[in-house]
């Protein structure tokens, strides 16, 4: 039995798996980079720092993320704790005072007898030890070499173009029809036809667009390999009919060509989810949802997750991870965080709580833990390490991610909740079993 484990990265994930661990009696060595080694993004030494938004985005059992919080609190969760501790009042969003939630977050850790911080850059894993790597999207050069160097190269990327995910149920397939190019490979395509006057109007709106801003560690540049849409609509308007957007190949209900069609591929097991295929973009939230449900058939689309286009270090995790956290290859390691293909801070948070766990649980001689799917939190896991290799986008916590009831509630909000209510009883007995 090991009574140690290493840590590397004090962010979000770090942080919750370090707690997690010494709150079982478990000595943990957490190395952190900062303040001798800088990221371009960090402005602060402290632990926890939140270098985007300060939400933690929605509350209430209506909202997966919302859920997905609610199960931290009942496990303990650091992060949560000192969020709610230091909330702003924001509407409906947990938001914080991201100073005075680091500072908090950074005092518990330093103080706590069973963490050792250690201030340095880790740049070699030892695959015999114990160990959570949770370095962050922008983890060191050295960090991201010696990774890809254990997982095999091809299953790091460096950069997260994602497309738009809907919901199956919430697409008009009185619009959509199945199928394929050419019919090759069955129906394996929800198409989305435009005719001329259509497809002009969806131009005009998407060149006009309003689109985020590039952080100031980014560069424009990275855009090149994998364009968004928007981008390479300005290039003409003829562009998308040769690109994303092509119908060569295609029959619609009556039988005809399009002038233009949008396709949408399975995007998990389950086949709840489709994302729209070609669609990454840097368009604002509200932007993509205005303009992209002028597509017909996704006029009442429901996002289960915006498009993004940002510097992102992941894994390919359905290819190399477990839903325990651990790597396939390498049962003493484990990933945590945005490495491991989650989006978020709470989603983030989630992963390190997994994975403190279940790196206590092997220290103590006990076999790790498999989340149930019906929690936020297993069906997260599950879904990083299920869904297709081929493509694989980091991911934000969903209700569509979550197994559906048994029983029909039509009420959305209703429905959502009892999805909620499911879970937090599922974790309650799951917990009181692995005590």
């Amino acid at each position: 039995m090991e009574k140690q484990v290493t840590i590397i990265g004090a962010g979000l994930a770090g942080t919750e798996a370090a707690w997690q661990l010494a709150s079982r009696g478990i000595n943990v060595n957490l190395y952190e980079m900062r303040p001798f080694t800088k990221t371009p993004a960090h402005k602060t030494s402290m632990f926890a720092e939140l270098v985007c938004s300060n939400s933690f985005r929605a509350k209430g059992l209506a909202n997966a993320v919302g859920l997905l919080k609610e199960e931290l609190r009942l496990q303990g969760s650091l992060i949560i704790e000192a969020a709610d501790k230091y909330s702003l009042p924001a509407g409906g969003a947990l938001a914080v005072d991201r100073d005075l939630f680091s500072e908090y977050i950074t005092k518990k850790i330093s103080s706590h007898p069973q963490i050792n911080v250690i201030n340095e850059e880790m740049k070699h894993i030892n695959t015999g030890e114990l160990c959570i790597i949770a370095a962050g999207p922008l983890c060191s050069d050295s960090l991201a070499r010696h990774i890809s160097e254990l997982i095999n190269e091809h299953n790091l990327h460096f950069f997260d173009a994602a497309a738009p995910i809907v919901s199956k149920d919430s697409i008009n397939f009185d619009l959509a029809f199945w199928g394929s190019r050419y019919d090759k490979g069955g129906k394996d395509y929800i198409n989305c036809p435009l005719n001329q006057e259509q497809y002009q109007a969806f131009y005009d709106q998407l060149i006009a667009a309003q689109v985020q801003p590039l952080h100031e560690f980014e560069d424009e540049n990275y855009f090149e390999g994998c364009m968004p849409i928007e981008v390479l609509a300005g290039r003409g308007i003829k562009t998308l009919l040769f690109g994303p957007l092509k119908p060569v190949g295609l029959t619609d209900k009556q039988g005809e060509q399009p002038y233009a069609v949008v396709q949408l591929r399975q995007d998990n097991l389950a086949g709840t989810l489709y994302n729209m295929v070609g669609f990454q973009t840097r368009l604002k939230w509200p932007e993509q949802k205005r303009v992209f449900r002028m597509i017909p058939g996704l006029e009442k689309a429901e996002f289960e997750r915006f498009g993004v286009m940002h510097r992102n270090t992941f894994l390919n995790s359905p290819r190399v991870l477990l839903a325990t956290g651990q790597l396939k290859e390498y049962p003493k390691l484990f990933i945590a965080g945005q490495l491991s293909g989650v989006e978020g801070y709470v989603e983030s948070t989630a992963s390190g709580l997994i994975c403190g766990i279940n790196a206590a649980r092997i220290a103590k001689g006990s076999a790790p833990l498999v989340w149930p799917q019906e929690t936020a939190h297993g069906a997260l896991m599950n879904y990083i390490t299920t869904t297709p290799t081929k493509g694989f986008q980091p991911m934000n916590i969903t209700f569509g991610l979550i197994p559906a009831l048994k029983t029909k509630i039509r009420a959305k909000k209703a429905r959502k909740q009892a999805i909620s209510e499911r879970a937090l009883n599922t974790l309650k007995a799951f917990s009181d079993v692995h005590r």
